[in-house]
């Protein structure tokens, strides 16, 4: 599966890209939380006060804060705010959005940057928070409770003394010791208590400045959900970009996956396709590459974005809340475990399941090409039986695996409720005691959700990703098969003019795996406008012979030599465009009987085409129907007769005009008659080529210039009809028993 990343290369850019915006897709999704929270927290609960930096204070209560400040941090206070008075040039703005300029002075915070406002932040929160407390303390009129707080004694004190202006004449050690006795009491409580109660005291402020808290809250709510929507929109057209990358990227990997399997299986020899079966390579360049593109749009879709939503989510969780950690810990340990078990109880099934796709696309293909042969023979029961056995097997393994994942839902839906539930209860508790607020939360809930999903998305990634390794691994079988038949790195080319000579040199050949020859130094000269005619017994050889011409197998021993050169010193390409072919099992592609003609020769005219159908005696039921060459033929030539698919295939060898013909076994399906004209026709239209004919048939060799009989793989016999009749024992046996027949029809 790994080397099958080769593949990538032409869309490098496209998953850098698709990664690029998985990136912003989870950090915009793992925004949303924040802006709930918030909304909820800020927006709800502080009336949309989100800074302890009050935009707007009185004169009198910026007094009070300065108390509890150095004077370091007094004029850095001072210097961010500017008073504003009736004196003032832009009175009347100010007055309109603080009514309370008609009796005080305010002071408004000017226009800082984010660093300014944090670092003002820092400064500002404890003392507004004390000044605060002591004005909530005053204001009960608890004399006593005033007293152990700030440690005075109010009865020293003229009645009506502000509090305050006692404060402000303490010493600065005095000061920091009430200032911390204060504000460590919220701090004990928790770690957000200062800043909810910093917050309460800017929204007071506010309300007695007159500023309308309403609309400032309104304003935060519905600044963070226009937030939250424009979020959420380019989350989706980020969503929508990766999954059309993905799918580009998988569907142009699996087309270059396929036209370089098919490419390779075109390269193979007949010994390659002995190693792999037909179903075999079917599956493989069909079901086999379909799950590795599905494989390779979750790989684009989810191997980067569900890391990033995870990890992502566990960093903003903690910062929600660290006490909170062992709950997301728990349930992630689960479902590792979980995923575990899921995966090693299904990927040995997984590879069962491709063997048993093969299994049943074979015995589909076998039924469906024998189907004549079965219902002959009455076999219907018996193929029925056989397909059902391949079906069950593969739906029994099938069957296994979702079950697998069906019973591994419900456990993964049973771990993310479960993480709810205890993300509320303890959350719950620490909303209670003031430790957390609603918001964060809800927050913390949402990103362990977002946490669990991304554990879900590798879980789908595992559960295609075995199958893909499985399919991939036996992609990459095929494509790792170097062909045993290969061109030279500097081949020869055919001398001009071209003869068409073939000689045999001492050639034995052995198929492989096997322990003995099947021919045996096999020596013969055919030459240029001459017939050389193979015949014997079946199983004797004969095909094996001309199958080693086009190099449809390799010779074990020997050479083959064309006009003298050895046909493994030029391509096969070249030597292939010398041999027109007609195998013994004709074959016709699906379209029209034109187009199948011209498959040996596309340019070939409208008039070779037309002598060609003459010669091969095929013109009677080509042109009985009013379409004539255009005829529409079936797959695999299903529409026409044995006889005429024969006709059909010697029609179209002889419209490339070869130097070479071989016929192997091509006229075993046509009549007597049938035959002597076709034999008679094609000398007249060979000319110089090379005729090499294998049958069984004495009557179709018997004027050849040159009859090679066979047995056992070896040459037993050599001459002309004539000769072999009086010296060979075999051939006149053979021919006897034909001609008498022959006669007598």
């Amino acid at each position: 599966m790994l080397k099958l990343l080769k593949f990538s290369k032409p869309y490098l850019l496209l998953i850098v890209f698709s990664v690029g915006l998985l990136f912003a897709q989870a950090n915009l999704e793992l925004a949303l939380p924040d802006y709930l929270s918030n909304i909820v927290d800020t927006g709800i609960q502080q009336g949309g006060v989100d800074s302890s930096v009050p935009e707007a204070i009185r004169e009198t209560e910026m007094g009070r804060i300065l108390i509890f400040m150095s004077s370091e941090n007094q004029s850095i206070l001072l210097e961010d705010y500017t008073l504003i008075n009736d004196t003032s040039s832009d009175y009347d703005t100010y007055l309109e959005n603080y009514p309370i300029l008609e009796n005080e002075s305010v002071y408004v915070l000017n226009d800082l940057k984010k660093a300014e406002i944090e670092e003002l932040e820092s400064i500002i929160i404890k003392p507004i928070v004390a000044v605060f407390t002591i004005e909530q303390l005053v204001a009960t009129g608890n004399v006593t409770l005033i007293n152990e707080t700030l440690g005075v004694d109010l009865s020293l004190y003229p009645p009506g003394t502000d509090v305050f202006d006692i404060l402000s004449v303490y010493p600065v050690e005095i000061i920091d010791i009430i200032l911390d006795g204060i504000t460590l009491n919220f701090e004990a409580i928790g770690e957000t208590m200062l800043d909810q109660v910093a917050v309460v005291a800017v929204k007071r402020e506010y309300e007695i400045i007159g500023m309308n808290t309403d609309r400032i809250q309104n304003r935060f709510i519905y600044k963070s959900g226009a937030l939250m929507i424009l979020m959420t929109l380019l989350a989706v057209i980020c969503t929508i970009s990766v999954s059309f990358l993905a799918s580009r990227t998988a569907a142009g990997m699996a087309r270059d996956i396929r036209s370089d399997l098919f490419r390779k299986v075109e390269s193979f020899s007949s010994i390659e396709f002995d190693s792999f079966s037909t179903a075999s390579l079917i599956t493989r360049s069909t079901n086999d590459v379909t799950q590795v593109q599905g494989a390779i749009y979750m790989i684009v879709r989810l191997v980067a974005y569900a890391p990033i939503l995870g990890i992502g989510g566990i960093i903003r969780a903690l910062q929600k809340s660290r006490s909170m950690w062992w709950l997301i810990g728990v349930a992630v340990l689960v479902l590792i475990v979980l995923i575990g078990i899921v995966f090693v109880l299904t990927l040995p099934k997984f590879k069962i399941m491709q063997k048993l796709t093969d299994r049943l696309n074979l015995v589909a293909r076998e039924s469906l090409s024998g189907m004549l042969v079965i219902r002959a023979f009455n076999m219907e029961k018996y193929e029925e039986n056989r397909f059902d056995k391949a079906n069950i097997d593969l739906t029994s393994v099938s069957l296994f695996v979702t079950r697998v994942f069906v019973i591994m839902m419900p456990f993964m839906m049973l771990i993310m409720n479960g993480l709810v539930v205890g993300i509320i209860w303890v959350g719950s508790h620490k909303v209670s005691e003031a430790a957390m607020q609603v918001g964060d939360m809800m927050a913390f809930m949402q990103y362990a959700m977002q946490i669990v999903f991304a554990f879900l998305m590798l879980t789908m990634m595992f559960i295609m990703i075995p199958r893909a390794f499985v399919a991939g691994n036996r992609i990459q079988e095929v494509l790792a098969t170097e062909p045993v038949i290969k061109d030279p790195q500097e081949p020869e080319e055919f001398d001009k003019p071209f003869k068409g000579k073939v000689e045999f040199r001492n050639v034995s050949f052995r198929y492989p795996g096997a322990k003995k020859n099947v021919l045996q130094d096999i020596s013969f000269t055919a030459e240029s406008g001459q017939t050389t005619a193979f015949i014997g017994a079946t199983g004797s050889g004969k095909s094996t012979v001309i199958n080693l011409v086009p190099r449809f197998y390799e010779v074990t021993e020997g050479s083959i030599l064309i006009d003298g050169v050895d046909i493994r010193d030029v391509t096969q390409h070249d030597l292939r465009e010398v041999v027109g072919y007609v195998p013994q099992k004709s074959f016709l592609f699906s379209g029209t009987i034109e187009s199948n003609l011209r498959f040996a020769d596309e340019d070939a005219s409208d008039e070779a085409l037309h002598s060609s159908i003459d010669v091969a005696q095929a013109a009677e039921f080509v042109y009985s129907e009013d379409v004539g060459i255009e005829s529409e033929i079936a797959q695999g030539g299903m529409n026409v007769s044995g006889g005429q698919k024969q006709r059909l295939s010697i029609a179209r060898a002889l419209v490339k005009k070869p130097p070479i013909y071989i016929f192997d076994d091509s006229f075993s399906q046509l009549d007597f008659k049938t035959d002597a004209n076709l034999r008679k026709a094609l000398r007249k239209q060979m000319g110089d080529s090379t005729l090499l004919i294998v049958t069984q048939r004495v009557s179709t060799v018997k004027n050849a210039e040159q009859i090679i009989v066979l047995d056992d793989g070896k040459i037993v016999g050599k001459g002309t009809h004539e000769e072999l009749l009086e010296i060979n024992d075999i051939y006149r046996e053979i021919a006897t028993s034909q001609l008498e027949l022959e006669d007598q029809s």
